[in-house]
């Protein structure tokens, strides 16, 4: 592809990854794919997905800042610090290990997600009927998607949607905020290892860096005015097609 058009692709990926990120989460599956297109080898991609995709998720957690507050009865610090952690640890896993089992293990995380986003809200209603969630069944499920995001972080914004609303009972509107400000802090954990690492194609990145700061804003503008209706409609859309491709591009 041409160096222009090359620049030109990143950045328009960068748009529309920021962009989900803002509204559903799954910025991922338009950056990554898009690098691979590029030639950037799989965990060169990923990483340098993950930092292009930061500024974005840094710009919607902002613009979403008057709707932070606790979720499940867990503040947003403690949450903060926990996939701050999490972040850290998966993504030095990423490093450590070949990324061949990223596409046997995500079509699965991505269907859980869809799955308890379609029937999250009766799930939700019929657990607290029989069960008490805890502050701390909140806080080992958000140790775990710290880790998922660090290691991969596809779909983590999803994932992260579904299962607050499992366990917290909280609609997809409700968790902008929250959901924004963990991905972003997943995201910035990971990018100290990668860039330390030596992971990050920047050549790539800088020009979907620049587009996911605008598409994070634009997104998150957009977000705000949206009926909850209508979020967890295109919420569940970008779940059940990523899902597809995913499952595809595994096993098909």
């Amino acid at each position: 592809m041409n160096p222009a058009l090359s620049l030109l692709f990143a950045f328009g990926a960068g748009t529309v990854g920021g962009a989900m990120n803002a509204l559903a989460g799954g910025g991922t599956f338009a950056t990554l794919p898009s690098l691979l297109a590029l030639g950037v080898p799989a965990n060169a991609a990923n990483a340098t997905s993950n930092v292009a995709l930061l500024p974005g998720a840094g710009m919607s957690a902002w613009a979403f800042r008057d709707e932070l507050g606790p979720v499940g009865g867990v503040g947003i610090r403690t949450l903060s610090a926990i996939t701050f952690i999490g972040g850290l640890a998966g993504s030095v896993l990423l490093v450590l290990t070949p990324s061949h089992a990223f596409d046997v293990i995500i079509p699965w995380l991505v269907l859980y997600a869809f799955v308890v986003l379609a029937f999250g809200k009766h799930a939700a209603a019929w657990l607290r009927d029989r069960v008490t969630i805890g502050r701390g069944s909140l806080m080992v499920v958000q140790m775990l998607l710290g880790i998922y995001g660090g290691y991969f972080g596809g779909g983590v914004g999803l994932m992260t949607t579904a299962t607050y609303g499992l366990l917290a009972g909280h609609s997809p509107r409700e968790l902008f905020a929250p959901r924004t400000l963990m991905l972003a802090i997943a995201n910035f954990a990971a990018a100290i290892v990668f860039i330390a690492a030596g992971m990050v194609r920047w050549i790539a990145c800088l020009p979907m860096l620049a587009g996911s700061i605008l598409g994070g804003w634009a997104g998150a503008h957009i977000g705000k005015r949206l009926p909850a209706s209508a979020v967890r409609v295109w919420t569940l859309l970008v779940t059940g097609v990523t899902t597809i491709v995913f499952f595809a591009r595994a096993y098909g």
